[in-house]
């Protein structure tokens, strides 16, 4: 919005002329996610409280959680708020990317308020059940997948591209709306079964996110693009700016979130977010290099789908408690060590996807 009146001031003030950089705009979306956050976080939190929006603990888990109970939860909605608001102001609205990657964010971002919604306000535990939360994410992953499939121009938009290999691309055909699908779906689920200890969840998703950008920047970029070996994909520097927003919005959150958690984010954050990133691997076509970086994600859903599949098969659990990270709190660490833990493995994970586009 900002970037059609910042080119029609050019014509009389030059200096209007920086805002047309996308490097320029991605700093301010950034920024500007931040700001809101941080001004409007404590304000939220306020009014969470008022409400009496607070998060159910369940009496299975570890003791030390048990004092988090009331803790307003929902905050998820702070950061789609900063996201949508500076994405909105600093981005080129003509580009047909932003818009996927937006709609995508706010389809799952209202499936998970009304999931939090009938737990907290209405107190029903089950929440929005299981059937119409998947269905609802279905069709928001499958309406994303197919509109991408269908306006794919060139090949390099609908192949899966193998990191390492600098020809190695696999044509995926009527595949990629699949892939699509299970990567943005997945991702929603994965971000979301992480959200269970303070910060846990939105700083690697705020590390994946940041790393994202970089990537669509560079696949963006033509000349980038030729240089690394890596898909070009015209349009998609855009979702930079986006991506900046993401982080900065997280970095806001992660203010009050931090241990000990003055508000959580509920699954309107989570599965939105999940989703966002999801959504980016896809377009800029880095899914491999996504579930690298995004590996303590998917550490998270792998323990759930291994302690679920041998208590059925065998009667016996493989981990004290699933997700993962509870297993190593029933196993005494306290919850910073956690969550700072978990984050070194996702700075380590990023910094190693980001190698792969060098290592061709």
């Amino acid at each position: 919005m900002l970037l059609w009146l910042a080119d029609f001031l050019a014509q009389y003030f030059t200096a209007f002329g920086v805002v047309k950089y996308l490097t320029f705009r991605a700093i301010l979306g950034m920024l500007t996610a931040l700001g809101i956050s941080l001004v409007f976080g404590p304000k939220m939190i306020a009014k969470l409280n008022y409400l009496q929006i607070g998060q159910s603990i369940r009496s299975d888990g570890p003791e030390s959680h048990l004092s988090k109970s009331g803790t307003p939860t929902m905050g998820g909605a702070l950061i789609l708020l900063s996201i949508f608001i500076s994405t909105l102001l600093w981005s080129d609205l003509s580009n047909y990317y932003v818009w996927v990657v937006l709609l995508v964010t706010f389809v799952f971002g209202a499936v998970g308020w009304v999931d939090d919604y009938r737990k907290v306000v209405e107190k029903n535990s089950r929440g929005l059940p299981a059937k119409w939360k998947y269905f609802w994410q279905s069709i928001g992953g499958l309406g994303a997948a197919i509109f991408l499939y269908l306006v794919g121009s060139t090949g390099a938009e609908n192949e899966l591209i193998v990191p390492f290999f600098k020809e190695v691309a696999l044509p995926m055909g009527i595949f990629y709306v699949l892939l699509t699908y299970l990567v943005i779906v997945g991702s929603s689920n994965a971000v979301n079964l992480t959200d269970g200890l303070d910060g846990l969840a939105i700083m690697p998703t705020v590390l994946v996110g940041g790393a994202l950008g970089l990537i669509a920047y560079l696949a963006g970029n033509v000349q980038f693009a030729d240089y690394l070996h890596i898909p070009y994909v015209h349009g998609a520097g855009e979702l930079g700016v986006f991506c900046a927003a993401l982080a900065g919005a997280g970095l806001g959150f992660l203010w009050f979130n931090t241990y000990p958690a003055q508000v959580f984010m509920g699954d309107v954050g989570a599965l939105a977010l999940g989703a966002a990133l999801g959504v980016i691997a896809v377009i800029v076509r880095h899914e491999i290099v996504f579930f690298i970086m995004g590996g303590v994600f998917v550490l998270e859903t792998v323990s759930v789908i291994m302690q679920v599949a041998s208590f059925k098969l065998t009667g016996r659990r493989i981990f004290r408690m699933a997700p993962i990270h509870h297993h190593f709190e029933l196993k005494g660490w306290p919850e910073p060590r956690v969550i700072v833990r978990f984050w070194i493995i996702t700075v380590i994970l990023v910094l190693f996807g980001l190698a792969t586009l060098k290592l061709r």
